[in-house]
């Protein structure tokens, strides 16, 4: 009896371990953003600004104002890209 609980004290701490080490790696994760106006027909990430569609590769031509892409924070602005307000007010102006 004395052995069982040995195993089972040793499992749940390897597992409690892991679980940690797994929020730990999220913490980590580079953070991340929506960039408008870069994503190329058809790699899209979501769904647009007009709402035509809602899934990700649905996109019809490259770097449509309204679709968008994850990038890591802080570099859509070197990618030429736009904020989600930025592409309202440039869809908005019929500049697409």
């Amino acid at each position: 009896m004395n052995h069982r609980l040995v195993v089972s004290s040793a499992l749940a701490s390897a597992l409690a371990l892991g679980l940690a080490g797994l929020a730990a790696a999220q913490d980590k994760a580079p953070a991340r953003e929506k960039c408008y106006g870069i994503a190329k027909a058809g790699q899209n990430d979501c769904s647009n600004l007009a709402g035509t569609h809602s899934c990700a590769g649905q996109s019809k031509v490259d770097n449509d104002p309204g679709e968008w892409k994850y990038v890591a924070a802080g570099t859509c602005k070197s990618l030429k890209g736009m904020t989600a307000q930025e592409a309202r007010a440039k869809k908005a102006a019929g500049k697409s």
